[in-house]
């Protein structure tokens, strides 16, 4: 089936331009006059310009890039101002303050080399894993750990930052405007084939070019900008509730051998955890990509049916024999599969009603009843947010809730085993990642 890659030519020298009222997506194409031949390399909250190409656009060695990033960290050994903390104030705050900013000369100047760079590299301060390793580099990629860490060794305005701990810990942190998951793994996948193979770094008699430092020129208002910002993204920080787990008795290959959708299975099994948990079945988005379609993005497969909730149902009734429960759980199985084949066909409906809201609004008319109706406002109440990303490596790909006592899931199925990021708010007394955790591994265990 032929897909529209246009996703993919929206991913280097892009970025998203806060705005006071509207955001804009901006992409420096190669043909478009202003080809960029730098990376910009965060280390300490400070900003360098690194080229990675030379004068002829031939690509520099990785010994020469290697010198140059070395360099980095020699002239930045000392915490700087988070000065990228301002990105993760609200779009209408940060908007005001990034009109401020680029009234400066040199700020605009620096703004113009962020913006327009290839991709961010993030060279990270040390972090402390604590017991939970794998959710400690969740945080750290997700959000930088806040403001006294890496929170503010970022630009989560520019569409593809890669950050590299300490430790060796590596990935990508990406603004969603441009493009969906699938084609950021696929960089991601690309990016480790490389390194599992890459020839070992020497040192270089060329004499690299000096990286070249981005400043900005901070009066008092902005200032108080940043320490806002500071005090926002910590309180953030704190509130996120993030569990990265791996389900380590059976992969994808089960449900595989029972000729079973893997996906399908899997958000069964969600299905059953969250009504385990709640006693209740909940709206359930899962992402359904419609890159069958020129410029198409994505419609909402919706995971909770009837079907499912008769399986969650006769899976706590000890009276309701286990043939039968199997034979529910293959026709929730397959109800969803369904599901998912017509939303990726472009016959969902969630994008349709989106867009006629829409074209109500744009067009000055009463928005129609169905849309403040209760029933609708709690059938788009995602408590359950969730996105299969799959890689061929243990990656994860995390994301938060869409709603405040809700919860975002991300999973990678592999072969012989299941890797699930799931994350909910500490300050939703409904929420607990542990407790959907532990419901969700115990749901895969008897639906096997």
């Amino acid at each position: 089936q032929a897909l529209c890659m246009d996703q993919y030519y929206k991913l280097f020298s892009a970025c998203r331009l806060p705005g006071e009222q509207r955001d804009q997506v901006v992409v420096y194409e190669p043909d478009c006059g202003v080809r960029p031949r730098h990376i910009v390399v965060m280390h300490n909250n400070q900003f360098f310009c690194v080229d990675v190409y030379d004068d002829k656009w031939k690509p520099l060695s990785q010994d020469l890039i290697h010198a140059q990033l070395q360099q980095v960290v020699c002239n930045s050994r000392s915490p700087s101002l988070p000065v990228g903390t301002l990105t993760t104030e609200s779009r209408d705050t940060w908007g005001k303050v990034y009109k401020i900013l680029k009234k400066d000369k040199t700020n605009r100047a620096s703004l113009d080399a962020i913006n327009k760079s290839i991709f961010l590299v993030c060279l990270d301060r040390e972090t402390s894993r604590g017991h939970d390793k794998w959710t400690s580099i969740g945080h750290q990629i997700m959000h930088g750990g806040g403001s006294a860490l890496n929170s503010g060794n970022r630009w989560f305005d520019k569409t593809l930052q890669f950050t590299i701990g300490t430790d060796g810990a590596v990935g990508i942190v990406y603004e969603h405007s441009p493009a969906e998951g699938p084609p950021i793994i696929a960089i991601l996948d690309h990016m480790l084939d490389y390194c599992s193979q890459a020839p070992e770094v020497k040192a270089t008699r060329v004499q690299p070019k000096k990286p070249e430092k981005l400043v900005f020129s901070l009066n008092d208002k902005l200032l108080e900008a940043v320490e806002n910002a500071k005090r926002n993204i910590d309180v953030q920080v704190k509130d996120l509730d993030l569990h990265l787990v791996t389900f380590k008795t059976y992969g994808k290959n089960f449900p595989k051998s029972q000729r079973l959708s893997p996906d399908s299975y899997i958000q069964i099994a969600m299905q059953l955890a969250y009504y385990r948990v709640y006693e209740v079945a909940c709206a359930t988005y899962e992402s359904g990509s419609t890159r069958m379609f020129h410029l198409g993005r994505t419609d909402a497969i919706r995971s909770a049916s009837v079907e499912s909730l008769q399986f969650c149902k006769a899976m706590q009734d000890t009276n309701v024999h286990p043939s039968q429960k199997v034979a529910l759980l293959r026709r929730a199985v397959e109800g969803h599969k369904m599901y998912a084949i017509e939303t990726v066909s472009g016959q969902g409906v969630d994008r349709h009603l989106l867009g006629l809201k829409l074209i109500a609004i744009e067009a000055g008319l009463d928005v129609p009843e169905l849309f403040t109706h209760s029933t609708y406002e709690q059938a788009v109440h995602f408590k359950l947010s969730t996105s299969q990303v799959p890689s061929k490596y243990d990656s994860l790909l995390c994301f938060g809730p869409v709603v405040p006592d809700g919860y975002g899931v991300c999973y990678n199925p592999a072969e012989d085993h299941l890797n699930f990021c799931i994350s909910a708010f500490h300050s939703s007394l409904e929420t607990d990642t542990d407790k959907l955790a532990t419901a969700l591994h115990q749901s895969l265990l008897d639906m096997q």
